[in-house]
């Protein structure tokens, strides 16, 4: 059993690591608040921007355009959305597990990867990786993001997508479901023609409406094609970073509530040790006065 000094300072210490963790608990709640208002309030956008892209690829006029052409895929970027600083609980594994499996499947098939990262947890990741081009870094947007910061991040996809450097391009992110769910998911960035499926998936219809262009089809291709694949990143980044604050709030809660269990056991054994001891003297006590007479 360890002496009481030894109890007390691991008492102590666990105090303080508490505090912090509930300080942590409080702050991620905080912000969960905020972030979770910005990714729903902005999902009906991310919808529209879907549906349109799913009119314009249904007209049959966009082929010509950079953004839908379809090539057959022999390099493929994976851009993945990662957070700067861990104790948020299995938030960096999930999403970075699930690009550890399409980097597996894409060595099988004989396509070359490149990775984009978003976050130093990211960044640590894809250097640890052999054989896999890592083209850029970016730091987590912050607990504010801006549509202005992911303005770079959406240059270099592009840029490099449409000068035929990559063939296609993943996005890994985490999808905010509730406070207490939130899930890894890969979906289709480029080529816009090729998001049929989840197009259809998050604006829940099947048939494409009759619809009319003004001035033109690639008219509004030309100006809007953009900005719609910049909307579905920009969801990503939102999704993200609500799910961060989640999953770090749920996991320094679990960590509050441990700490409260170890001390409470460490307490127990402290008070057990001082009674131990105190029994001792007691013994030693009587055994002194028996020995004197």
């Amino acid at each position: 059993m360890a002496s009481t000094i030894v109890l007390k300072r691991r008492i102590g210490s666990i105090k303080s690591t508490r505090q912090i963790t509930k300080a942590m608990q409080l702050v991620s709640a905080s912000k969960l608040r905020r972030a979770q208002e910005a990714a729903l309030r902005s999902r009906p956008y991310r919808d529209l921007a879907l549906d349109l892209l799913r009119r314009l690829n249904d007209s049959g006029d966009v082929q010509q355009h950079p953004l839908f052409a379809v090539r057959p895929v022999k390099v493929r970027l994976h851009v993945i959305i990662t957070s700067n600083s861990g104790l948020a609980g299995a938030y960096n594994a999930n999403v970075l597990k699930l690009a550890a499996h399409a980097l597996l499947q894409d060595k099988k098939d004989g396509v070359t990867s490149k990775l984009l990262v978003v976050g130093s947890k990211g960044a640590q990741f894809a250097r640890r990786l052999a054989n896999v081009e890592l083209i850029a870094v970016y730091n987590d947007f912050g607990d504010t993001p801006t549509a202005n910061a992911i303005r770079p991040i959406l240059t270099t996809i592009i840029d490099k997508y449409t000068d035929q450097e990559i063939d296609e391009v993943k996005l890994y992110y985490t999808v905010f479901k509730s406070s207490i769910r939130q899930e890894a998911e890969v979906v289709q960035l480029l080529p816009a023609a090729m998001i049929m499926e989840q197009i259809t998936a998050a604006t829940n219809s099947k048939r494409p409406l009759p619809s009319s262009f003004e001035p033109d089809v690639e008219t509004v291709i030309e100006q809007v094609a953009t900005r719609l694949v910049e909307a579905q990143l920009w969801q990503a980044v939102l999704e993200s970073l609500a799910s961060e604050h989640a999953m770090r709030m749920l996991a320094m809660k679990n960590a509050t509530d441990n700490a409260k269990d170890l001390i409470d056991d460490y307490t127990l054994e402290l008070n057990t040790a001082r009674q131990a001891a105190i029994t001792q003297e007691l013994a030693e006590i009587s055994g002194g006065v028996e020995a004197l007479k």
